[in-house]
């Protein structure tokens, strides 16, 4: 390339010359050069004496009560909700926020039956933010005489009176089933029942109860009207295709069958006998 070349032609014209003509760069001794670039001792002592100072600041933050906690603001949940966090927090309470073990806080707040998630920020200089994402209630769990209400993740979240919140969906299980507060269910046709159940937003003020039996999903409404989902997938459009059919269900219809959404059936019978008494399709 021309460049390269004249580059070169440079290079040998330099080298011709004689050598007391030659230009040269001035040598640089290594210890003169790490004299100049080292830092002195006045700004080592400086730099030392910054963080002593830093340091000692924290420790005195983290052990004395200037940034003490006597606030425990909570956000995303309802009063009832922040009343428990509270409460669950109130080991911290007077603790200073520098040095606070955020990991316990959240692990101790992740434990609430009532809460999926939490997260935490220090507002100085003494309140402790809590954001939470709580669990969302689908449905009432009943086992003989007992009640819990259990949200739509299937977490039982507490426990309740028999005629408590008279309008989410009931959910029966046998009374051999285990329930424990705070711990998912281990019935998995109970867990799919309350997750559909959740699904269905505003229609399941119209669900007197949810049942999975069989990979089949049955909403049975108050109106006596049985309304098949089938599998537990696609429930949105499923219960939006039923509230269609019901606005226009012929009288004395028992069911709705929706499992397939593009070819509703209502008849009556029951909808998970093979052949109903009679049936229409809308």
């Amino acid at each position: 390339m021309p460049g390269r070349a004249r580059l070169a032609r440079s290079i040998a014209r330099v080298e011709a010359l004689p050598r007391h003509w030659r230009p040269s760069l001035p040598e640089v001794h290594p210890r003169a050069w790490l004299a100049e670039v080292a830092p002195t001792r006045r700004s080592l002592a400086l730099g030392f004496g910054v963080l002593a100072v830093a340091l000692g600041g924290y420790l005195i933050a983290r052990e004395s009560s200037l940034f003490a906690i006597d606030r425990i603001e909570v956000k995303g949940g309802s009063p009832q909700i922040a009343g428990q966090v509270r409460q669950a927090l109130a080991s911290v309470a007077g603790r200073p926020l520098v040095g606070l073990d955020g990991s316990a806080v959240l692990r101790t707040v992740d434990a609430l039956p009532t809460v999926v998630s939490a997260s935490y920020d220090r507002a100085f200089p003494h309140t402790l933010r809590i954001t939470v994402v709580p669990e969302r209630p689908a449905a009432v769990l009943r086992r003989g005489p007992d009640s819990w209400l259990v949200s739509m993740r299937g977490r039982v979240m507490e426990r309740l009176p028999a005629a408590a919140l008279p309008r989410l969906p009931r959910i029966w299980i046998s009374a051999r089933t285990r329930v424990r507060t705070g711990a998912e269910l281990t019935a998995a046709g109970a867990a799919t029942a309350a997750h559909a159940a959740g699904l269905a937003g505003g229609f399941a003020a119209r669900v007197a109860s949810a049942s999975y039996t069989g990979g089949a999903l049955v909403f049975h409404l108050r109106s006596g009207v049985e309304v098949l989902l089938g599998g537990g997938g696609d429930v949105k459009l499923k219960v939006a295709v039923a509230e269609r059919v019901l606005a226009v269900l012929s009288s004395g219809s028992t069911f709705i069958d929706v499992s397939n959404p593009g070819r509703p059936v209502s008849g009556i019978g029951s909808p998970l006998s093979d052949v109903p008494a009679s049936s229409s399709r809308g």
